[in-house]
């Protein structure tokens, strides 16, 4: 491993693409693409802790994903579940912190209990910021800010003229957190697809053909050190 852990990137944002075509292209039913793209996120994780990654936000479930089939969306919450009950522990012991962002309120009720729940028992941890975006959609995102800023203009609690790009990042799902530094887009896909699209103004992109539950550390490291290679301007002049 040949990364620079001085130069790493703060917060690691992914889009996790391919695990239905990693399932075709095995002849095997596109749930078990995602049950072994799980295998990815645990690893993904566990490096991200291990290197010194302190922001990790997965891409795991979008707004637009509630328009495929009905047995896939019950199999997808499934998944998250177990993936929740199992990994609490390695959260607690790991000193984990557990996030979510995106319309948390349409996840079914027994999905929306446990993610409460696990981002309540690991609140207190410290180390790794583990974000999952869940029904997730960035546009959305936008427009759910705008409209609470609108409510607290009409109420009177802001004018016109507070509105600024910090105000706006406050009002947003990811409030508080640093804007990605990288994002990963896996299964060589070059769209942005509705992730993200107010953090990642400045951040550096690294596309893979690799589908994702074939993404594992080694891949993950190069796309580290890749990002390593760059040069980040900000909009300065070269």
């Amino acid at each position: 491993m040949s990364i620079d852990t001085e130069k790493l990137p703060e917060h690691v944002a992914i889009i996790m693409d391919g695990n239905g075509r990693w399932a075709k292209q095995r002849a095997m039913n596109r749930v078990l693409g995602h049950e072994e793209g799980t295998e990815s996120v645990r690893v993904i994780v566990r490096t991200s802790r291990e290197i010194g990654i302190k922001w990790l936000t997965l891409y795991a479930f979008s707004e637009e994903n509630w328009k495929r089939p009905k047995y896939e969306i019950t199999a997808l919450m499934g998944i998250l579940k177990r993936f929740l009950k199992s990994e609490l522990k390695e959260m607690m012991d790991n000193n984990i912190r557990f996030l979510t962002i995106g319309r948390i309120s349409r996840l079914p009720d027994d999905v929306r209990k446990m993610v409460e729940e696990t981002t309540a028992k690991t609140s207190g941890n410290t180390g790794l910021t583990l974000t999952l975006a869940l029904s997730y959609g960035g546009r959305q995102e936008i427009f759910d800010a705008m409209q609470k800023i609108a409510k607290r203009i009409v109420s009177g609690d802001l004018q016109p003229s507070d509105i600024n790009e910090g105000l706006i990042s406050g009002f947003l799902y990811t409030a508080g957190m640093p804007d990605p530094d990288l994002l990963i887009r896996t299964s060589g896909e070059y769209r942005i697809s509705n992730f993200l699209l107010w953090q990642i103004a400045y951040t550096e992109i690294y596309t893979t053909p690799v589908l994702w539950p074939d993404f594992r550390k080694a891949e993950y490291i190069r796309a580290i050190e890749d990002y390593q290679k760059r040069e980040r301007r900000f909009g300065a002049a070269g």
